[in-house]
């Protein structure tokens, strides 16, 4: 089993910055496959962005350029850094990991393993 513990949200202002952390646990850091996820109030969970174990990334479109995705193999860490905050960003985000593959995926159905989530909030 995976336990994930995100940190990191909060309120912001428009154009604004954050950096989410997500700490595993329970397995080696560096066999697993790290996803972002976001759903707002009254849509479904949607993907932000992925990063393998070896550093690739991919990211949901309308974050490129604003969102970066990294890891730290000697931590047991993944962030998501947000930069130029804006309201549509605001969602719950969720951590999630998955045997590291030899692609990476943006699809929600091939993590099994999730954190409980940390609210963002974008103030205009």
């Amino acid at each position: 089993q995976v336990q994930l513990v995100e940190s990191g949200g909060g309120l912001v202002q428009v154009g604004g910055s954050l950096r989410l952390s997500c700490a595993a646990s329970g397995r080696t850091f560096s066999s697993l496959d790290m996803g972002w996820f976001r759903q707002a109030p009254g849509k479904e969970r949607e993907f932000v962005a992925a990063i393998n174990w070896s550093g690739g990334s991919i990211f949901y479109e309308s974050v490129k350029g604003r969102f970066t995705v990294s890891r730290d193999n000697a931590k047991n860490t993944v962030y998501l850094q947000m930069n130029s905050l804006k309201p549509e960003d605001t969602a719950v985000y969720y951590c999630a990991a998955r045997t590291r593959g030899i692609t990476i995926r943006r699809q929600i159905d091939v993590y099994p393993y999730w954190g409980q989530g940390t609210q963002v909030t974008v103030s205009s």
